[in-house]
């Protein structure tokens, strides 16, 4: 599976850096406070606490409020992997712009995202639930169907909700971004370079190992 993606993160000593998408380690500096005690309380107030995060691997930074990242403003969720097919990719980023703000929002546009899918990894039936089960008969193995089960039904619950409730559940919509990621990095990316390094081989070695299988 690919390296989880590990969005920016308050006083985090590593994440994901918003500007490169390095998972690197971050160092903390406090740029500005203020205090504030009006005569007589006895509470003092900070006001306009900034801090920054200066990334190991591209030494820029991020801008922190309140705990809140406003500089860079990017999503939270991991970009889509190479070689996503244009027409998922599509619907990948239009999740990923809102996932912040509609966790479930963004699981019912990846759950879109999977049924368009479909096509470019040879899923066949009349509706999602069929398209995977026929992977599942020309033997796709067990860790892709449940992730592609996963994602099917948190965002079919996304849209119609029953046991599991997405309302601001940001997490497990974040972990869609990967799963989506992962099976088009199994199904599509991983054989695609198998295909290319094969198809650097001699054409005489080819041969062979052609009329070996032949044999057997």
């Amino acid at each position: 599976m690919i390296k989880d993606y590990k969005p920016p993160e308050f006083e985090k000593d590593a994440f994901n850096c918003p500007h490169c998408n390095a998972y690197a380690h971050h160092e903390w500096l406090e740029i500005f406070g203020t205090k504030i005690k009006h005569p007589g309380d006895k509470e003092t107030f900070d006001i306009y606490s900034y801090e920054m995060a200066r990334c190991a691997s591209c030494h820029d930074y991020s801008i922190w409020l309140e705990e809140e990242l406003i500089y860079p403003k990017t999503s939270a969720a991991p970009s889509p992997i190479e070689d996503m097919p244009e027409d998922v990719k599509e619907d990948f980023k239009e999740a990923r712009a809102i996932v912040n703000a509609s966790p479930r929002g963004a699981a019912a546009i990846l759950r879109l995202a999977l049924e368009k899918l479909m096509p470019h990894i040879g899923g066949e039936g009349k509706n999602l639930d069929k398209k995977i089960g026929n992977l599942v008969d020309k033997g796709l193995p067990v860790e892709i169907q449940e992730a592609l089960d996963s994602l099917r039904v948190i965002g079919n619950e996304s849209v119609h909700p029953g046991e599991l409730n997405m309302k601001d559940d940001t997490k497990t919509a974040l972990y869609l971004f990967d799963i989506l990621n992962f099976i088009v990095d199994t199904m599509i990316v991983q054989p695609k370079k198998r295909k290319e390094i094969f198809e650097r081989l001699p054409s005489s070695k080819k041969e062979g190992i052609k009329n070996r299988d032949k044999k057997s």
